[in-house]
């Protein structure tokens, strides 16, 4: 009987030990998956002005987001336009490259995030025209 008490201890300490040691992993791994979908340099608002010369300039702001899974979304507003809210249908950023795209303006953006991740220098893409646009942080 004592040899059956002691062997129902030791499992008991021992199915404690895996249970506290399981949630210590869990609770410890969750914060850095949020803090590595955040720290993305490229989430963010990014703002930048369109100047297609015999035209008004347009401001642009690009507002850049992450899951906690790394997926990036986003969506585009036009100020000057009252127009916000159009969503980016496709993004990457592979650092420092960023390609995004939005079906419903039919416009597209290829630039290049600088060292300290405060610009982004590309070529803006819409109906057939390609203009110089630098993103800086809003």
């Amino acid at each position: 009987m004592r040899y059956e008490l002691a062997l129902t201890m030791k499992k008991r300490l021992a199915l404690s030990f895996v249970l506290c040691l399981g949630l210590t992993l869990m609770f410890s791994v969750v914060p850095v998956l949020t803090v590595a979908a955040d720290g993305l340099p490229i989430v963010g608002d990014w703002a930048g002005t369109l100047d297609p010369g015999a035209q008004p300039k347009k401001r642009v702001v690009v507002h850049i987001s992450a899951a906690q899974d790394g997926t990036l979304s986003g969506t585009i507003d036009y100020p000057d336009q009252d127009t916000s809210g159009i969503q980016i249908t496709a993004i990457t950023y592979r650092e420092p490259t960023l390609h995004f795209e939005s079906s419903s303006g039919l416009a597209s953006y290829d630039g290049t995030m600088n060292k300290d991740h405060s610009t982004i220098a590309g070529a803006w893409k819409q109906g057939g025209t390609s203009l110089s646009l630098i993103l800086k942080r809003a």
